[in-house]
């Protein structure tokens, strides 16, 4: 479940994953799937030295409020509007609250959830960009401190809200945090993991 997250541009936003089956993350109204996300946050380790860092990511946009959906409405089976509703169809909150976990094998949906989302949204290339030693990311038309940055990583570390099931981690977050921890500076320093 998205968590709200403190912007220095827009205030307080959502990010996180929105449900169990998919591996796809939203940053208010950005979507990008977490195996995408992590591969950027590699990259951006990498350079994390350089004097200034800049790329663009490809993501989903959602323009239109109503077109994102009621997550609380799918969530409880009630009002499937928008992307969210359609994705909720196809894949209903568990019945068991035990059994709500975010999934280790979320990305196996990306195709499906690729051709929900292209329903609603456009895919867009949005500019990243990281000074060296100013301790602020600009995510698309969001800015970041490194406090807040890195609450985005650790979200996506944990499995966010529920947590990853049995505490399993797929690959690609476990390579994530290992270039992290192998290129811990700027934005990434003294990140802490658990």
């Amino acid at each position: 479940m998205p968590l709200a997250f403190e912007s220095l541009s827009h205030g307080t936003i959502a990010f996180g994953f929105f449900n169990i089956e998919s591996d796809l993350l939203l940053l208010e109204h950005y979507f990008v799937f977490a195996t995408d996300f992590c591969r950027f946050i590699e990259d951006m380790a990498v350079k994390s030295n350089e004097e200034r860092y800049k790329n663009k990511w490809p993501v989903y946009a959602i323009e239109e409020r109503e077109n994102i959906g009621d997550l609380m409405g799918a969530i409880h089976g009630i009002r499937h509007t928008g992307f969210i509703g359609d994705v909720y169809r196809r894949f209903p909150f568990p019945n068991n609250i035990e059994n709500f976990k975010q999934k280790l094998t979320g990305y196996q949906s990306q195709a499906l959830i690729r051709d929900i989302i292209l329903r609603y949204a456009r895919q867009v290339h949005i500019a990243i960009s990281v000074a060296k030693g100013v301790f602020e990311i600009d995510i698309g038309q969001y800015r970041f401190s490194r406090m807040a940055f890195q609450g985005l990583v650790r979200y996506v570390w944990r499995g966010g809200y529920p947590r990853w099931k049995d505490e399993l981690r797929p690959d690609y977050i476990l390579a994530m945090k290992d270039k992290i921890e192998d290129h811990p500076h700027g934005l990434f320093e003294n990140i802490q993991f658990e």
